[in-house]
């Protein structure tokens, strides 16, 4: 997580994240330690950190997540193409993060993609408009 101007940080409520179940797939600990608790601050339940492919199929086949935010490059040097495949194939929105200037990933199959180091206020709003997308009607 990036350090946060106070621009960068508005008012936790005014960032409702409320019901929302998200999964956080993140090789660095400290990293997915802190978006989990950003997005739990914000109300999300968060299923996570996880750090590798295996580990995050486990957690979606215990229960569907409403949207997934990916780490690009995860343990190991495995990347998370086939994760996100798989996520995509499903229907969970998928927020991509990345150290890349463009990761290597189909545009249609991201509901946002956010560089390192994640702005605060920019994760939260990307989870927002992606779960808002998968509740509109159709």
């Amino acid at each position: 997580m990036s350090s946060s101007t106070p621009d960068d940080r508005p008012e936790i409520d005014s960032l409702d994240l409320s019901g929302i179940r998200v999964l956080v797939v993140e090789d660095s600990w400290q990293v997915g330690v802190a978006i989990k608790r950003l997005l739990q601050a914000c109300g999300a339940n968060v299923c996570g950190p996880v750090a590798t492919t295996a580990d995050a199929e486990r957690l979606v086949s215990e229960e569907a997540p409403d949207v997934a935010l990916v780490d690009f490059n995860l343990r190991g040097g495995e990347l998370a193409n086939a994760l996100i495949d798989r996520l995509y194939d499903r229907g969970v929105p998928i927020i991509v993060v990345s150290g890349y200037a463009a990761p290597p990933v189909a545009l249609e199959k991201a509901a946002a993609i956010l560089p390192k180091p994640i702005s605060h206020t920019r994760l939260v709003e990307s989870m927002r408009r992606a779960t808002a997308e998968r509740k509109a009607p159709r």
